[in-house]
């Protein structure tokens, strides 16, 4: 008999996340040895090498890959297990697990946090902050409860509920003369020196979607992977970028920065919280997303 152990799958599922055993220690909330010791036991009772290890990196082998599916899906049961498990228990008790993408975090996390903590006092929160397809993955496998991330999202197995419409507006350099009369028409040609978060970033695909008409060429030789990257970038005269309304306030802080409205009507996105169809936790979640709904003017307020 095999006999792996759910912790074992657990850590194995970290590992498989991070491919890093440090990270996937952090993740997993245990020590390093402990997680490494974990692994090196499943492997030994399934006898064979499941990640290959070569300095710092972290390869996953072919038995590895073959696993995965199979685990992710044990664990998303025993989950399913567990929530149907707290039903008839008060709501937002407990572990629950919310992912956002970066471009809302700093934004909104500020704002939630203190909410949750007043409405829910033994809730559990743990987040996680990622690119959007990962969130909707994480979500998707069980691994998330929900997630807050910007619509459309394009998976049947979610649900979505709509918060608050998020406008764009157009960060330049202060004395950029090319921006002194806005609003900024979306075809204008001073955008082809936009700059775009790296791929995976959805505001990336947005902001080619605002500015459809302009073939954006300043991010050539960079690979940003935050907004406040870009918009330091900018304030240095680098090229202009496309900035939330979330994010107007800390953005107007920063010398040389200058914040333009567009044209009207006005491109924005739309933010929501998503999470798994068929979800025992779904009463939780739209509880949370009326709370999160309830903060849209004091977030979006400059």
């Amino acid at each position: 008999m095999i006999g792996l152990t759910v912790r074992q799958m657990q850590y194995f599922d970290a590992l498989v996340q991070t491919l890093h055993f440090g990270r996937a220690a952090k993740l997993a909330g245990v020590s390093q040895p402990a997680l490494s010791a974990q692994i090196a036991e499943m492997e030994q009772r399934l006898t064979c090498r499941l990640f290959e290890r070569g300095g710092k990196t972290v390869r996953m082998t072919d038995e590895a890959l073959a696993l995965q599916p199979r685990i992710e899906r044990i664990l998303a049961d025993i989950r399913d297990v567990e929530t149907t498990a707290r039903r008839g228990r008060p709501a937002m008790e407990g572990r629950f697990r919310l992912g956002i993408i970066p471009t809302v975090a700093p934004y909104l996390l500020p704002h939630v946090l203190p909410e949750l903590r007043k409405h829910f006092p033994v809730l559990q929160l743990e987040l996680r902050e990622a690119v959007t397809a990962s969130l909707v993955e994480d979500a998707a496998s069980g691994r998330l409860d929900a997630f807050i991330a910007a619509l459309p999202l394009e998976h049947p197995g979610l649900v979505t509920e709509e918060l608050f419409p998020d406008r764009f507006f157009l960060a330049v350099p202060s004395g950029d003369p090319a921006f002194a009369s806005p609003p900024v028409p979306p075809e204008s040609p001073a955008l082809e020196r936009l700059m775009l978060l790296e791929e995976g970033h959805c505001l990336r695909e947005q902001a080619l979607a605002v500015c459809g008409n302009v073939r954006p060429v300043a991010m050539a030789s960079y690979g940003a992977t935050s907004l406040t990257t870009l918009l330091q970038m900018v304030a240095h005269g680098l090229g202009v970028t496309l900035v939330p309304e979330m994010a107007m306030r800390p953005a107007s802080t920063i010398p040389d920065l200058k914040i333009v409205p567009f044209q009207e009507p006005m491109p924005q996105r739309t933010i929501c919280l998503a999470w798994r169809r068929n979800k025992a936790r779904h009463d939780e979640c739209v509880e949370l997303a009326k709370i999160v709904r309830g903060l849209g003017e004091a977030v979006l307020a400059v």
